[in-house]
């Protein structure tokens, strides 16, 4: 069963992975529609190779991939993925619990892409599947310029089913499934500057939780003052997003990027995202590309959510994931992109090399750190430190142009 890093949602993925792959994924970003607004055109013949590296807070996180895209005509792009995600160590929900562990996930995607005039449609399909966790979905978009191509009006939709097991319990297995549906209005409003407003909402039906994660509640009869028992969420949930992102070009051929995300579903989560890109061109030709971010988060927790509940079966809902507590994350980033000069390049075609390198910091007001309990402490139930992580993420990625 994957960990959980976090609620922040720009994928269609299993919700335990939504941070990170939100970060690393080249499959699944096709919720986040580009920030561009010109006539219709078929995306550019290419190839990807990429690795991917997550650290933090206990957790490894790392594999390959692969990202190819090939056109058929003038109408028609064709792309594969290949992703891997291969997990060791242990988070601090492990820690309390459990043992450390390592896994692998598996993910193949496949789409298409077809230019109808001004219009282009879209189909895709994922698999992601691990030990205790099947997942499939599939989406469809559409995209239509108009007033010249001024503007770009898109749709997407998606269905997602998936099968939930748990490890060493043959008789417990569940299901899930989630409806998303997207729709973006981009505009050019100068030379120089692009904006795009996009709702999005989210319906998720069935099992919702992780099946291994507990809740701990007081009790006085444990050496420790309280135990254990296991989480109970809601079998559905609703969620709405809004965002507003814009583009701006900047005289000396740099260009900065600004985007402000507001969220909130019927689990009480609200949250807020605000982050901010430069990028910065060098040299002849763009032979160098540098980037910057910089990301604020802050969200408001869960209902149902408490760090620590005062008996058992407190409440007909219970929940102590970390990423439904009341938390903020800080995070900024640096990357690099270099064009191979023709003498290197493989194949006689463009070639680029690009790394991406991204630190974050999570504080949580409500979610406390209980392995300080192992220490022989006698700090009590409820007056633990609150608990903080620093991550790393690295992004390795060779690109041909086919």
């Amino acid at each position: 069963m994957p960990i959980s890093f976090g609620i922040d949602g720009h994928t269609s993925l299993c919700p335990s992975y939504k941070i990170l792959t939100s970060v690393i994924c080249l499959a699944c970003v096709w919720l986040l529609f580009p920030l561009t607004a010109s006539a219709a055109v078929l995306p550019e013949e290419r190839a990807d190779s990429m690795y991917h590296s997550y650290s933090g807070g206990g957790v490894t996180i790392d594999g390959p991939s692969l990202l190819v895209r090939k056109n058929i005509g003038s109408s028609l792009s064709l792309s594969a993925n290949y992703y891997v995600d291969m997990i060791s160590g242990a988070s601090i929900d492990v820690e309390a619990t459990a043992s450390r562990y390592s896994e692998q996930r598996d993910e193949y995607s496949l789409g298409a892409d077809y230019l109808v005039d001004k219009a282009t449609l879209s189909l895709g399909y994922t698999n992601s599947s691990e030990n205790d966790y099947q997942a499939e979905t599939v989406s469809f978009g559409i995209s239509q310029g108009f007033f010249g191509d001024l503007s770009t009006l898109g749709l997407r939709v998606s269905y997602g089913n998936d099968d939930v097991y748990r490890n060493g319990d043959d008789n417990f297995s569940a299901q899930a499934e989630h409806r998303r549906y997207a729709l973006s209005w981009n505009q050019i409003l100068t030379q120089k500057l692009i904006a795009e407003l996009s709702v999005e909402t989210v319906a998720d039906e069935g099992f919702l939780n992780n099946p291994y994660r507990s809740v701990r509640y007081l009790d006085p009869a444990s050496g420790a003052g309280f135990s254990y028992q296991p989480e109970l969420y809601p079998t559905t949930r609703n969620s709405d997003a809004i965002a507003l992102r814009a583009k701006y070009r900047l005289p000396y051929r740099a260009a900065v990027k600004g985007e402000y995300r507001y969220y909130a579903d019927s689990w009480g989560i609200r949250a807020n995202n605000i982050e901010f890109r430069y990028t910065h061109p060098l040299a002849e030709k763009d032979q160098w590309i540098l980037e910057g971010k910089l990301r604020f988060y802050q969200q408001r927790g869960a209902d149902f959510y408490s760090d620590l509940f005062p008996y058992l079966n407190a409440t007909s809902f219970r929940a102590r994931d970390k990423e439904l507590s009341d938390f903020s994350n800080v995070s900024f980033g640096i990357g690099v992109s270099y064009l191979l000069p023709e003498r290197w390049s493989l194949f006689e075609r463009k070639n680029t090399l690009n790394l991406h390198w991204d630190h974050m910091m999570f504080d949580y007001d409500n979610f406390r750190d209980v392995t300080v309990h192992g220490d022989g402490s006698d700090i009590a139930p409820g007056d633990e430190p609150a608990y903080s992580f620093g991550a790393n993420v690295i992004r390795l990625f060779w690109s041909v142009w086919l």
